[in-house]
């Protein structure tokens, strides 16, 4: 038996793939705990999850578009979370004593922990943002980024020669994507398997006696994080669905007070079993933000997309849908209800939108999902610490 440590951040795209994972891995007898906000991780984990928290506090709120966006992301969230972690994940480490830990590139604090432990790490990576590096282009913002993480590996106290960038593990980089959505070849320690579809219970709350038979459904997410940057948008669905005509139902899966008026057929509700409708076959096509989860999912069941994608990883993984010819990308800002009713037209009615999508998902299902993740999390614990803790060296200082 091996003790998994999977660090994550309170974001529920990040958690919902890595309890697939966490579930495999339980399933084959090994101990799984999580760290990081408790009060988030509790409700989207299994009531008997072993949870170990980190404490809780508030952080600003993500929003914008483009650089903004990743300004907010990194001095908003990504580097106070880490320095109000990083003591309390050194704690866990030292009391719960993992084999492995399993960092989300969002915590780098699990990274810097595991390096001072001499613990064996997997980076996961739920986004493409990190992985494709689209920042590339900008040397000033990239230079700014590695300018941040040299800062939190100086904080912790770890020696500079040593230095490594924490979203990335020498060893293994386990993502939730394929080659036909990153649009290169992986490094060799890149694990790319794929979407992580999580076995969820029926849910009798959702108002299945009101999905009505002979029409072509779009479910439409614009994700946990929009907000009310997401209200003028889904008005704009809202029309452009009453465009597409009767035989189009539309699902809504947003707060209701996001939502302007509907028409009788849609159906809202604040969360769908997004999961669930789609291997009962109930949907047809995806309007989303190009969120690597939802993409990933609607591929896997060989469902078209139009996508609007708002910030972060969106983007990028919005351009390889539309490159792969699996879907069309609409401007999130600016789009107008005709037009995004001729894009969801399209999707419904190509076939060929569907051929592209039945065949980009089987790529993407051939990565194994978490049985291949919890293989090669297995192997890296085979491997076994490789290297003295730092706290055995006389550099060391105790984390601040």
């Amino acid at each position: 038996m091996t003790r998994f440590l999977l660090v994550m951040p309170p974001l529920t795209g990040h958690v919902n793939p890595a309890a697939g994972i966490a579930a495999e891995l339980t399933a084959r007898g090994h101990q799984v705990a999580w760290t990081g906000t408790e009060s988030v991780l509790r409700p989207l984990l299994d009531p008997h999850a072993e949870v170990l928290g980190t404490g809780t506090r508030a952080f600003r709120a993500q929003g914008g578009h483009g650089l903004a966006a990743l300004r907010t992301l990194w001095e908003g969230f990504i580097v106070p979370y880490a320095r109000f972690t990083a003591k309390p994940l050194d704690a866990i480490v030292r009391e719960w004593r993992p084999d492995v830990l399993l960092v989300d590139q969002h915590t780098p604090a699990g990274a810097l922990v595991a390096h001072r432990h001499g613990l064996p790490w997997a980076s996961f990576a739920p986004g493409a943002m990190e992985l494709g590096h689209p920042y590339r282009a900008l040397p000033q913002v990239e230079a700014w980024m590695a300018g941040l993480l040299r800062g939190l590996w100086e904080r912790a106290a770890l020696p500079p020669e040593e230095y490594l960038d924490p979203r990335f593990s020498p060893a293994l980089v386990l993502a939730t994507t394929g080659p036909a959505l990153t649009g290169s070849a992986p490094p060799p320690e890149h694990a790319l398997v794929g979407p992580v579809l999580s076995v969820r219970p029926h849910d009798p709350d959702f108002p299945w006696e009101r999905l009505l038979p002979g029409r072509r459904r779009v479910l439409v997410t614009m994700g946990t994080l929009a907000g009310e940057l997401g209200a003028d948008f889904l008005a704009r669905s809202v029309r452009a669905l009453e465009l597409c005509g009767d035989d189009v139902q539309p699902v809504f899966a947003a707060p209701r007070g996001l939502l302007p008026e509907l028409p009788p057929r849609a159906v809202a509700v604040d969360r769908a079993p997004v999961l669930e409708l789609m291997a009962r076959g109930e949907l047809d096509a995806v309007l989303c933000h190009g969120g690597m989860n939802t993409v990933g999912e609607a591929l896997a069941h060989g469902l078209p997309l139009v996508t609007a994608p708002i910030r972060h990883d969106q983007p990028v993984v919005a351009g390889q849908v539309a490159a792969a010819g699996a879907g069309l990308r609409v401007p999130f800002a600016r789009v107008a209800p005709e037009r995004l009713a001729g894009a969801l037209r399209a999707v419904l009615d190509s076939t060929e939108y569907r051929r592209r999508a039945v065949q980009v998902g089987a790529e993407l299902l051939a990565g194994g999902g978490a049985v291949v993740a919890a293989d090669r999390l297995e192997a890296l614990g085979r491997t076994g610490p490789g290297r003295r803790p730092v706290a055995d060296r006389e550099t060391a200082r105790p984390l601040v």
